[in-house]
This record gives C-alpha cells, sequence and structure tokens, in this order.
C-alpha cells in the first residue's frame, strides 16, 4: 500500500504504508539521528503531535521491549523511515516494531530517501507536513495543538519508606525513566500537573522540585511562571528541557523556536564551569536567547558546542540549575546522569541549612 508524505514547502515523498496502514495524520515534521531507542523516542512525551524521521537507515531491527516506554502511549504521531526491519533479534523482544505502531494506532512510511528529506527539514526548518494514502489537492495543513492535550491528570507515585528527599515533579509531559532515576537514588517521587499553585506543592513538603520536559511552545506556560519564582524562593529547583526553558522566562529571559531544534543522542555540551564536555541526549525546538539571560538573575553554564546555544542555567546564591538535554539516559547516553545526583546534594544541603 501506498503512502504520501506532503510537505508545506510543496515537496512530495511517496513509499509504502507500515504500522496503522490505513491512517492518516498531520503533524509537524522533525527528524531525529539517534541509532537506537526508537521505542523510547516514539513514547516521549515530547514529540506529542509529530512525525518523526529517523536518520539512521535501518530502524527496528532488535523489536519492541516490556520495559523501555518513556510514556503509557505512542506520543509521535506518525514515523518516517528508509527501511523497517522485517526479522527481529532480541531476546527481550515481545513485537516487532510494525506491530507496536499497528497496535497503537500510528502510521508509518517506508521506503524513502531520507537522507534528503534530512535535508530539507536542514534548509527549510521545521514545518507542517500530512501523511496520507492519496496524493494531496493541496497542502493546508493545521498541526496546533495546545497544552491540554499533553498533560490531562495529575498522577502520582507510591512513596518509597521513609527516604527523606521527596521530590514533586511538575509534569508538563515527562519521561517516565525521570521518574525512576529518581526513585533509583531513594527520592519518593510526587507527580503534579502545571495548573498547581504555589500552595498546592507547598503542601506536599518537598525537599526539592523538578520542572520536567514537554512539547509546545514554553510560552504557553505562561501562567505557571509566577509559580516558578515563587518556588525557587522557597526550594531546590531542576529543570530539564522544556523546564529549562521555564527557569529561563521565569526569570526574564527570552525563548526562540529553532530552525530545526535538537533531536538525537549525539549532542556535544560544553560545561562553562568545568570545561568539560558531555555527549547528550536532546529533544528540543525551543531554546533560550543566550543574550537575554545577561539581564537575568540567571547564570549561563552550559552550550552546545556546534550551534552556541544554551544549554544550561543557574541561579548563583541559590539551589536552582536546569539543563536543556536529557540527563536520565533514554535513549542515552548515560555521561549527564550524575545530575541528579547533584540535585539530590543540593536538596540534602538546603535541608541542613548549607549553601553548595
Amino acid at each position: 500500500m501506498k503512502k504520501y508524505l506532503t510537505l508545506e514547502n510543496g515537496d512530495v515523498f511517496v513509499g509504502n504504508a507500515c504500522g496503522a496502514l490505513c491512517k492518516e495524520i498531520k503533524g509537524e515534521l522533525v527528524f531525529t539521528t539517534s541509532m537506537t531507542g526508537y521505542q523510547e523516542t516514539l513514547t516521549d512525551p515530547s514529540y506529542t503531535n509529530q512525525i518523526i524521521t529517523f536518520t539512521y537507515p535501518l530502524i527496528g531491527n532488535y523489536g519492541i521491549s516490556l520495559n523501555a516506554n518513556q510514556s503509557p502511549a505512542v506520543a509521535a504521531s506518525a514515523v518516517v523511515m528508509h527501511e523497517l526491519a522485517s526479522t527481529v533479534f532480541h531476546y527481550q523482544s515481545v513485537m516487532s516494531l510494525n506491530d507496536f505502531l499497528d497496535k497503537a494506532g500510528v502510521p508509518g512510511i517506508t521506503g524513502i530517501d531520507t537522507r534528503k528529506l534530512t535535508k530539507i527539514i536542514r534548509k527549510h526548518g521545521t514545518m507542517k507536513t500530512s501523511l496520507t494514502n492519496q496524493p494531496l489537492a493541496d497542502s493546508q495543513l493545521n498541526t496546533s495543538q495546545s497544552v491540554e492535550q499533553v498533560v490531562k491528570s495529575a498522577t502520582f507515585t507510591t512513596p518509597q519508606d521513609e527516604h527523606p528527599d521527596h521530590v514533586v515533579l511538575v509534569d508538563f509531559g515527562v519521561k517516565s525513566n525521570i521518574v525512576n532515576s529518581l526513585q533509583k537514588l531513594g527520592c519518593n517521587v510526587t507527580i503534579v500537573t502545571p495548573d498547581a499553585s504555589f500552595k498546592d506543592i507547598e503542601q506536599l513538603h518537598p525537599t526539592g522540585v523538578l520542572l520536567s520536559n514537554g512539547p509546545v511552545d514554553p510560552e504557553d506556560y505562561e501562567a505557571f511562571l509566577p509559580v516558578i519564582r515563587e518556588l525557587q524562593d522557597h526550594y531546590p529547583l531542576f529543570g530539564i528541557c522544556l523546564g529549562h526553558q521555564l527557569l529561563g522566562l521565569a526569570n526574564g529571559a527570552r525563548t526562540y523556536k529553532m530552525v530545526f531544534g535538537h533531536r538525537g543522542i549525539n549532542h556535544p555540551v560544553k560545561n562553562l564551569l568545568t570545561n568539560e564536555v558531555v555527549i547528550t541526549s536532546q529533544n528540543h525546538g525551543y531554546a533560550v536567547d543566550v543574550d537575554s539571560v545577561n539581564d537575568t538573575p540567571l547564570e549561563v553554564t552550559a552550550v552546545e558546542i556546534n550551534d552556541k546555544t544554551c544549554e544550561g542555567l543557574r541561579y548563583p546564591g541559590r539551589p536552582v540549575f536546569s539543563v536543556q538535554y536529557h540527563p536520565e539516559a533514554a535513549p542515552g547516553p548515560h555521561e549527564a546522569n550524575r545530575l541528579f545526583n547533584q540535585f539530590i546534594d543540593l536538596m540534602n544541603a538546603h535541608t541542613n541549612g548549607e549553601t553548595k
């Protein structure tokens, strides 16, 4: 069965249908350079309403496992691949990627030149795209999404024994491995939605607050910025990805939409405080304007080596920091995982009345 990928700029790619064969979809077309971790990528809530192009030519060869999902459902609206593996080899695999997509009701297209497609995205930026069963008469696409499509209700994790560290996590579209990373270090984690007030969070008696990743324009969460300003006055605060952007906005910095964003697991980031370089996993289409940070109480602590975009912030004199990349190693790499230990150190120092 044929499938037609029609881009906002008029380009059309014709390939073969996979996943939910007959389903048609509209979304924002992006690409990721990850060679592995496709299951974690597809279930990352930050990809909500997006059509993902995998630049690596062969996807799906190790199938799908039971414990790699980063959210209960596939967040991406559709998948674009050069070749979908027809044979699966992995002892943990319970189904093929094609069956996984079909079961989730997510369509895909294979057999197209993804290298050419990626060059188009790099030239024109992310764009509205349609995946259909027939050629389109026009390319008028509507891919807008609201905050409500991402986070719908509050959920709470099960507390662990009597561990003193209690993290309240504000869920803008959190990946499950962020919660897992905190729990593995012994933290109790309570998850709240972005409509929580400062008093709502205060009544949970946290030792620290984490602002999660998520999709959409960070300016869509303008109503939550006053809450962040109150939180940073009272608790250790750690922002990841969208949470990093919101920390910047809450303190007067600006954000902007990138041409094609950062998506993949090979982005080099330089820590400006230590000169250390780590390879990071990233997935974002917006960034904090580095120059705008100069007029805020914040300090830029890290930059992406290739394009010098802002990758880290801190509030000097307070236990408040953020990173644009993902330290939870899902789909990878693992170098930045120690940031969770840093967060715990800040919480413990704050509890003991110390300054770190």
